[in-house]
């Protein structure tokens, strides 16, 4: 009987500790998470995060489509003013309750962020908001904003008395106080996120009682970690580990295009850029090539994209015209990609002036977008086929971009992605070629401080257009004028790609968010 009563506390336990197993994910993700603060980095990898513990006035689907968030409701009242009506009994991790006092703290802290390297200001500048009463607010607009539902859907709404908490205690997990369907527990950079369920969640509540995010930049070891079982789902699968994967009989993957364009980012800005040399003196060039449309359009044509697709992609990569795949709202029909053309290219390099080319380094990532360091070093003969001296420096994404945007602005050409947050194509234009104004909150990402007044004033009036077909022609416009003017160089869409074991299953989606509340078991 002992034996036999042993046996069975043995499988009780066993059962018990198999429960707690299934109760608890991992998950890997390729982005370097930079900071737990929801408004401090307009930043794939920290707004993936921010979504675990807050919430929106706006939620997106899988596909970017809005859909209630905070907000159960929201019209438009006339040209400028919309009415949203607020979920009412949701409650903030610390039990209080969320109210509109909460929206107005939020629309204080967005511009007041010190320091941001990409702010979320452009979302809420301009619009006074008015309590009506707790779950009712009106925000008026000195101009039409009919995408103004659109933008709140990736401002992060945080618990009033932490409108001016700054960055760091969202990191010590002091401020990490929301709404969303699961509570902050810990977080060390550069390697993890840790957190636990929200049994209080006023949605759909999260399968997982626990989750880690484990942050794994390199790829090898993203695929290693799904294969062995140490983590049950990753991004950013790799594309020479497909076939193994397909392969695997404990894996299952799932793809969708992204709405993230793959692009470079060039100095329109300095007389002198950084690193342009003359070939025989090693000097920096006394005028910089870059501020030339003609080179510009050489270093274009001189990409074969296909090539770049085919090869390092295995086909998992879609050539880039513009600025987002076709079917996403905005997307110009007339923007399709440069066709590789070397003779054009040292044509147009002739005509500008340089004959015999000059000396070029470029940057970017070695962990930050699938294979961004296999296409910087693809990237580097194409250039050098054309007739520049072309050197290749990739670095750690968090080195990278303190280096390459404000205020150091290193580089002169420089790989970077930039995911369309609203799902069109108004999100890029205004973050990566409209001029930058802090007060307009344009140009947060310009690292190239590209300026074209008027593909700004096209923007502006796109933005303030209520009819949706009108608007998008001037969106058609606005991309048009920048990327024919090669205000920066997109290279190609990338396809996002999730491998994960074969008991679970995950919508994908186009904004690349991995997010364990909508992994599911089988």
């Amino acid at each position: 009987m002992k034996k036999t009563h042993l046996s069975a506390l043995a499988l009780a336990v066993a059962l018990t500790a198999n429960a707690a197993v299934a109760q608890n994910l991992v998950v890997g993700v390729g982005g370097n998470i930079t900071s737990m603060d929801p408004h401090f980095h307009n930043l794939g990898p920290n707004n993936n995060i921010a979504q675990y513990f807050f919430d929106r006035l706006v939620h997106f689907d899988h596909q970017q489509r809005p859909i209630p968030g905070l907000a159960e409701s929201w019209r438009s009242v006339d040209d400028n003013t919309w009415e949203f009506k607020l979920r009412r009994g949701v409650k903030f991790h610390d039990g209080s309750d969320f109210d509109a006092q909460d929206v107005l703290a939020t629309f204080k802290r967005v511009p007041w962020v010190p320091n941001s390297p990409s702010s979320f200001t452009a979302m809420v500048r301009g619009v006074d908001v008015t309590v009506i009463d707790p779950h009712t607010l009106l925000m008026r607009t000195a101009a039409p904003r009919p995408m103004l539902p659109v933008d709140l859907a990736v401002v992060n709404i945080v618990k009033r008395g932490n409108d001016e908490a700054p960055t760091a205690d969202f990191n010590s997990g002091r401020a990490m106080v929301g709404t969303g369907p699961f509570k902050f527990t810990g977080f060390t950079p550069g390697d993890r996120v840790t957190k636990e369920r929200n049994d209080a969640y006023w949605g759909d509540k999260p399968h997982w009682a626990a989750v880690t995010t484990r942050i794994m930049t390199n790829a090898s070891a993203r695929t290693a970690a799904v294969l062995s079982g140490d983590v049950h789902i990753i991004d950013q699968v790799q594309t020479a580990d497909l076939p193994r994967m397909r392969q695997n009989q404990n894996l299952r993957l799932e793809s969708v295009t992204s709405n993230r364009v793959i692009y470079l980012h060039l100095d329109h800005n300095r007389d002198v850029t950084p690193h342009a040399f003359d070939k025989a003196t090693g000097q920096p060039l006394a005028a910089n090539p870059l501020k030339d449309r003609r080179v510009r359009e050489a270093l274009s044509r001189a990409i074969n994209r296909e090539g770049i697709a085919r090869q390092i992609f295995d086909g998992q990569a879609i050539p880039a015209g513009g600025l987002l795949p076709e079917g996403m709202y905005g997307v110009s029909p007339n923007l399709k990609p440069d066709p590789f053309d070397l003779q054009g290219a040292q044509r147009l390099l002739r005509e500008a002036g340089f004959p015999n080319g000059f000396r070029l380094t470029i940057h970017g990532p070695n962990d930050r977008y699938p294979e961004d360091d296999k296409v910087l070093q693809a990237i580097g003969p194409m250039f050098n086929r054309l007739g520049l001296e072309t050197q290749v420096q990739v670095m750690p994404w968090a080195t990278y971009v303190a280096r390459a945007g404000a205020p150091n602005f290193e580089f002169s050409v420089m790989l970077v992605g930039w995911g369309s947050d609203t799902g069109e194509t108004s999100s890029p234009l205004r973050a990566l070629l409209a001029t930058p104004n802090r007060d307009l909150g344009f140009g947060a990402s310009n690292r190239g401080r590209y300026s074209n007044p008027q593909m700004d004033a096209i923007l502006t009036q796109a933005l303030q257009t209520v009819d949706a077909a009108a608007r998008e022609r001037l969106l058609f416009q606005a991309s048009e004028l920048a990327i024919r003017d090669y205000g920066l160089i997109p290279l190609y869409y990338a396809v996002n790609l999730w491998a994960m074991r074969s008991n679970l299953t995950y919508q994908a989606r186009t904004d690349e968010y991995t997010l364990a509340h909508f992994v599911k078991p089988r």
